[in-house]
């Protein structure tokens, strides 16, 4: 990361406590503005005691952060764009009005949180539901709604707390675009995932959080690197036979795909040749692991419960 690019986000030595249980430990990270940066991780690790925190809905026990260069979310709250893990709509109002709504609770004029409004629903696919009632919206269109609610006022720094939760693959697509676009417009985007392959697609930076712990953090390049080499395999017939096989520390058979990693001096030509006969092979390449396998091998399959 280079040192002189500025940050959206700082968190040194961040702690948060529930009595005993320790939620967010000594934590600290460094955000470049205008980058996606993946806050990864579990189900309870951390994630959204983190943003939470970020955005001043909680406050640390101990350590420092800056959001935008000031040390409370609150006080720049105008500027930022916040869409929480608990989603939830005013079920009788319009998907118009609910965005427009939002878009005067942070400062902007009726007629310009009107024009934002429709602009953002033409935008994203959602012209006809305008006048809709949110009761009447599916899960993924209303969804939609709520990020653009949280996105009306043109905010410098987004923050998504599993935002493609429950999403269909066509609404996933939505939402990856979605946050490409702000990207493109500057914006600085932290969202936060237990599925690794989302991040994978979009981020990058990348930060792996377990247990309250910082596991991983930095460019998702580098921590790919950082995993070493793997077979990646995708193929058809009984997989069966891939345990089979000789020189090999583990695999992650997903049915038909896979990924073989190798112990040292094994020649992955010794791999191809013992599976040929054995099955259909559409895809024999190496590369670099999955995030879901360097975060396996970084938590050692330990996570809170």
């Amino acid at each position: 990361m280079n040192e002189t690019q500025e940050m959206s986000l700082i968190l040194d030595g961040v702690t948060k406590r529930y009595g005993k249980f320790l939620a967010v430990d000594n934590l600290s990270l460094r955000i470049p503005t205008g980058s996606i940066y993946g806050f990864l991780g579990p189900n309870g690790a951390g994630k959204t005691t983190t943003i939470r925190m970020v955005m001043s809905i909680i406050y640390p026990d101990q350590g420092r952060i800056s959001v935008l260069g000031h040390p409370r979310a609150e006080e720049i709250k105008d500027r930022l764009g916040y869409l929480p893990e608990e989603k939830g709509l005013y079920k009788k109002m319009r998907a118009g009005e609910i965005i427009t709504y939002f878009g005067r609770l942070k400062g902007m004029t009726r007629s310009d949180a009107k024009r934002r409004s429709k602009e953002l629903l033409d935008r994203y696919g959602l012209p006809e539901w305008h006048s809709a009632r949110c009761e009447a919206l599916s899960k993924g269109m209303g969804q939609k709604v709520q990020i653009l609610a949280s996105l009306v006022h043109n905010p410098e720094l987004v923050i998504l707390d599993e935002p493609f939760s429950g999403l269909d693959p066509v609404n996933v697509e939505v939402m990856r675009d979605l946050i490409l676009d702000l990207k493109r417009e500057g914006k600085t985007v932290i969202f936060s995932t237990h599925v690794m392959e989302q991040a994978e697609q979009i981020c990058d930076f990348i930060f792996l959080i377990n247990k309250g712990k910082k596991v991983l953090d930095g460019p998702l390049s580098e921590v790919r690197k950082s995993g070493g080499e793997a077979i990646q395999l995708d193929y058809d017939g009984d997989g069966a036979c891939l345990k089979e096989l000789k020189g090999v520390s583990r695999i992650n058979d997903a049915g038909k795909t896979a990924e073989i990693f190798l112990e040292d001096g094994t020649d992955p030509q010794d791999i191809l040749r013992a599976l040929i006969d054995k099955i259909s092979i559409r895809r024999f390449d190496l590369s670099e692991p999955s995030l879901h396998e360097i975060f396996v091998r970084a938590v050692g399959g330990k996570t809170h419960e």
